[in-house]
């Protein structure tokens, strides 16, 4: 049973009710999970800030979904992953690294391989990464500033995918086709 609420720019509460006209406007729409957010307009504003601020670090847009898919996979969040899946297609990301990416294989591009299991530690090992992960990530052509870059992707990840587990979050119509569960080898592997 769903105890929470979803919001529309009409029913938002007027702390909310910017934000979620904000969102709109951004998207055209107001996806399912700024809906929910609403209930909090403090997480709704820390969300949008956090997403505005990756989307304009020196990661490529490419690399941007990486980590959100990587922290999507590890934090095993259906929205998201089909959410971005879709954004990744139409950034045109290569389909053979979307499909490593949901299935939690490796990537093909080695530069992209390396910053996804770099964003794979830093969620699994909830940031306790070692001296030799770091320089690992930093020797495959990544910087310093990319590292804390890639902490703030996944601080933003953490926020939608937690509401998402705890909200039970329904798809939006334009994830249609990108819908995903966790693969079983991969559930089984994390036990």
């Amino acid at each position: 049973m769903n105890i929470f609420d979803a919001y529309t720019v009409d029913t938002a509460s007027a702390d909310s009710k910017p934000l979620i006209e904000g969102t709109k406007a951004a998207f055209g729409f107001v996806p399912n999970l700024q809906s929910f957010m609403a209930e909090s307009p403090e997480l709704l504003a820390g969300y949008s800030a956090l997403w505005d601020l990756f989307s304009k670090s020196t990661l490529t847009p490419h690399e941007q979904q990486v980590v959100y898919l990587s922290s999507n996979f590890e934090n095993d969040c259906h929205y998201c992953m089909a959410g971005h899946s879709t954004l990744a297609k139409m950034i045109k990301m290569d389909p053979a690294v979307i499909a490593a990416l949901r299935a939690g294989t490796e990537l093909p591009d080695a530069k992209l391989e390396a910053l996804h299991r770099f964003t794979t530690i830093v969620v699994r090992e909830r940031g306790f990464v070692t001296d030799a992960q770091v320089e690992a990530f930093l020797a495959a052509g990544y910087t310093r500033r990319n590292v804390f870059e890639v902490i703030l992707g996944v601080a933003t990840k953490v926020m939608s995918n937690y509401t998402n587990h705890i909200v039970h979050t329904p798809y939006d119509a334009f994830m249609k086709g990108n819908e995903w569960t966790k693969p079983q080898a991969a559930v089984a592997a994390s036990v």
